[in-house]
């Protein structure tokens, strides 16, 4: 067990000095992983070798070379064991497997807190630090809803829309993600000092920064790919024209991931952004009805372990079939599931069939129909959609 542990602190130690490196951002990282075949190959090759690798030359090969062996490692994993941080590595098998398909995924994560199964299921809520009170409300209220039907709201930990959105996940007793554009031996802004401890026990804080790295501004355009990248889908609430959510917004559409807007005031500059991002083909959100419709693949997306295969289900347009063993049901949920087949059934005929409570029917349909199972169909009946297990 000991010698296991020691194996991994080396193996981890060596891909963080590749990736704390000067000039290794997470594309040059995967252009030397790809070239040299490995981490330790990369961290032995010469600046003429490095130079040789497709858009690095001469000058950042000869950073690489005179950074590389100038970085503390030692203090860093030190550091995170103090903090009770765990660092994961792009070959990790927990690893998020969304963020992994994304075009530039960080090779190192900084995890505060625990990463699980159920965080597949995630969708991201940002929007103005500055916002009104319809913003907070709108971005408390959608987050609440999907974290308590079993989604992980994944945002910044900034003012305003970001932490409504934590604090409604937490409400619900949801697991909610922040990603910090910061490292994790602090927060950022400082007075959400709480609230992030909260959030490492509902979910985690997660950083591709070193850990004592300070905010700067440049730190949150990449930040928020990995908002995004974690994300099924993005929701911004509020946004001028020029915000750091629609950067998120945009990084989602280049991950082929869902966008969506929630519409405000016609004369609030706050709503010129989220306005903007609905004429461009983001879907409008008025109400939980609409997330479903727009989330109704999700089943199959679960699936995928490949952004082409994502894409092609977030477009497709046949039944989808489910893997029911990927999807967490509550005890309630598992009741009232348990009671609906492909054939139509009325919300009578589940109440007198689950003995379930009528309230803890509706909200589990409603929870159901968010995590892609069911069908609601006119007339108060449902269905179940098609298994991949059936």
């Amino acid at each position: 067990m000991i010698e296991n542990e020691q194996n991994n602190r080396e193996r981890i130690a060596g891909w963080l000095r590749l990736h704390l490196t000067d000039q290794v951002g997470a594309v040059t990282f995967a252009r030397l992983l790809k070239h040299f075949g490995g981490v330790e190959q990369a961290l032995e090759a010469s600046a003429g070798h490095l130079a040789s690798v497709p858009g690095i030359g001469v000058k950042t090969a000869r950073r690489i070379t005179e950074s590389r062996d100038n970085v503390d490692i030692e203090a860093e994993l030190d550091l995170a064991d103090e903090l009770g941080v765990r660092i994961i590595t792009l070959d990790c098998p927990d690893y998020p497997p969304l963020l992994k398909q994304i075009h530039d995924p960080p090779a190192v994560l900084y995890v505060k807190g625990d990463l699980t199964r159920e965080d597949e299921l995630a969708v991201a809520v940002v929007g103005a630090r500055s916002c009104s009170h319809y913003g907070h409300e709108q971005a408390s209220r959608l987050s609440h809803l999907l974290a308590a039907a079993g989604f992980t709201i994944v945002s910044g930990l900034a003012r305003g829309v970001d932490s409504a959105a934590h604090r409604g996940a937490i409400a619900a007793d949801g697991r909610t993600i922040a990603v910090q554009g910061r490292g994790l031996a602090g927060v950022f802004p400082p007075e959400n000092t709480d609230l992030a401890q909260r959030i490492a026990e509902s979910g985690a804080l997660i950083s591709e920064l070193p850990l004592r790295y300070e905010p700067l501004s440049g730190t949150f355009p990449a930040r928020n790919r990995i908002i995004s990248g974690l994300s099924l889908a993005t929701i911004v609430v509020e946004a001028r024209k020029r915000s750091g959510a629609l950067i998120t917004a945009h990084s989602a559409m280049e991950q082929n991931r869902e966008v969506m807007a929630v519409p405000g005031r016609v004369d609030a500059p706050g709503s010129a952004g989220t306005h903007k991002l609905i004429k461009d083909g983001a879907v409008l959100v008025e109400n939980i009805q609409d997330i479903l419709e727009a989330l109704g693949q999700v089943g199959k997306i679960l699936k995928s372990h490949t952004a082409e295969a994502a894409t092609k289900a977030q477009r497709a347009v046949e039944p989808v079939l489910f893997n029911l063993e990927q999807i967490r049901l509550t005890e309630t949920e598992s009741a009232v599931f348990d009671c609906l087949d492909l054939e139509p059934s009325h919300t009578e005929h589940v109440i007198s069939q689950s003995q379930v409570a009528p309230s803890g029917v509706y909200a589990s349909l409603t929870s159901l129909q968010l995590k892609g199972l069911v069908k609601q169909l006119p007339g108060g009946f449902y269905q179940k959609n098609r298994m991949g297990n059936d």
